[in-house]
């Protein structure tokens, strides 16, 4: 059954009011944009109050679309999150547990194979992070299970239904996104490093089978990925076929390099600082190019653009690592709010109204449910989903989640499980339960104070995880 456009309640979760939609065609398919950053932390916007950054773009989307107070990622780094966007189900429950550890099983259904029997060309650009591109040691910058076996982790976008590839398999520098930036930590690598600046940086923007790009890598990152992603967006719309473009961009991941124009919109700062900021700037740059492109091609209203990063800001090791939690504990690779909860807008002006603040978590595992609601298309039955359809919420439908979201962190060692109000944590044994509205920084643990709830929530959390933990088995032949 098609989606019908509604009249719906222009609502927060905590607001209500009731508001006619702008018209549209009740049957026309929306278009998607899955627009990713890596490694933004939650502090690290203008409209969430960053005191220098400049983020005017994401500003106006705040404006003009859905601002999520609380969007998680589903893992606390990269690769498991993106399996999430792709798959609607947590990351464990298919083997993507760590960065370059696991692949996007070819038992999984993708959301680009149901768009695709759904009448949709899908196009993927920037960082892709889910598999190897190449089954050849030492063709591009890896470590982990790809590094040892890339041929058993192959696994590109053009095998998983995506019709237009422009893609890296892990990070690259955010300025000349091809070449060695130098030394950027100030230790003793820093002179190798040195030694290295301007030469390949070892990971390949691919288009297709063993199809490697060599023109228009120079300058900003995030503009060389969106120069693919606008053509393909162009000729959907020329076709008059919906499409689905997952852009991905690489910033402000380290090496952070910043441009010279981007640099010197932040004078007053340090060096370090001016780096960080101004690749974020550029990214957001990015996103108002787009928004503008869609308008100029009339399919701004019908398209439905979502916005977030994979994790919290990091912590490992580079002066220019600065992003900000705004008070929240935790950085990427912990499951603490700081680690997870991150940057999370939307806007479809042709089916949910502007200007709502949604304080209920949501995930990114909702991607895929929603987005397959939108469209009037049934998950498929066969398995089970994490995520959640957020229509009913984005509608004012609903003023709850319908279920609590769980995540997984080291190897199953640490175990979240959350509801509107509580979030319960599980380190071997050792119970942390939170009030997050009321304690967002997590400094009050109500584990021994609240026991009723802390009882009924570690059976959830419990019953969840031996569900998770034995699809992970089954994944790895255990």
């Amino acid at each position: 059954m098609n989606f019908k456009l509604c009249p719906m309640l222009a609502v927060s979760a905590t607001l209500a009011g009731a508001a006619i939609l702008p018209s549209a065609a009740a049957d026309a398919k929306p278009n998607i944009v899955l627009v990713m950053t890596d490694d933004q932390g939650w502090g690290d916007s203008g409209y969430n109050g960053h005191p220098d950054l400049k983020t005017p773009h994401l500003d106006a989307l705040s404006q003009q679309g859905v601002t999520f107070n609380r969007f998680y990622s589903a893992a606390a780094m990269c690769s498991p999150t993106r399996g999430s966007c792709y798959t609607g189900r947590n990351p464990y429950r298919f083997g993507i547990t760590f960065a370059m550890q696991g692949m996007l099983e070819d038992s999984e259904i993708p959301i680009t194979t149901v768009l695709k029997e759904n009448g949709y060309t899908t196009g993927h650009f920037g960082k892709w992070h889910m598999g190897t591109l190449t089954k050849n040691k030492g063709d591009q910058s890896r470590w982990g299970q790809y590094a040892r076996n890339p041929a058993k982790y192959f696994c590109p976008p053009w095998e998983r239904d995506v019709d237009v590839s422009f893609v890296t398999e892990s990070k690259v520098p955010t300025w000349d996104p091809t070449l060695h930036p130098g030394p950027i930590r100030k230790n003793k690598k820093a002179k190798a490093a040195s030694n290295m600046k301007g030469k390949p940086y070892g990971n390949d923007f691919f288009t297709g089978p063993g199809q490697i790009e060599t023109e228009n890598l120079s300058g900003c990152a995030s503009r060389v990925v969106m120069d693919r992603a606008v053509p393909f967006i162009q000729d959907a719309v020329a076709k008059e076929q919906p499409f689905l473009a997952v852009v991905w961009f690489h910033a402000p991941h380290s090496p952070i390099v910043g441009g010279p124009e981007y640099r010197k919109m932040y004078p007053e700062l340090s060096e370090d600082e001016q780096h960080y900021y101004a690749s974020i700037t550029a990214m957001d740059e990015q996103v108002g190019r787009l928004r503008a492109e869609l308008k100029s091609l009339g399919v701004e209203d019908n398209t439905m653009l979502w916005f977030c990063s994979d994790n919290g800001p990091a912590r490992q090791g580079s002066p220019r690592e600065l992003g900000r939690t705004a008070g929240l504990s935790g950085v990427k690779l912990s499951i603490n709010e700081g680690g997870i909860r991150v940057p999370g807008l939307m806007v479809w002006p042709a089916g949910v109204k502007g200007g709502q603040v949604i304080d209920v978590p949501c995930v990114t595992s909702d991607y895929f449910p929603t987005i397959l609601d939108a469209i009037g298309v049934d998950l498929p039955a066969d398995r089970t989903y994490d995520g959640i359809s957020l229509l009913p919420l984005l509608q004012g439908k609903s003023q709850a989640r319908s279920k609590p979201i769980g995540f997984l962190n080291r190897d199953g060692k640490e175990t979240v499980w959350m509801d509107d109000q509580y979030k319960l944590i599980d380190r071997q044994g050792e119970f942390f339960l939170y009030d997050i509205p009321a304690d967002p920084a997590e400094k009050n643990n109500l584990a021994d104070d609240l026991p009723e709830v802390t009882t009924q929530m570690k059976k959830g959390l419990v019953a969840w995880r031996s569900e998770v933990l034995a699809e992970l088995k089954h994944v790895r032949g255990e």
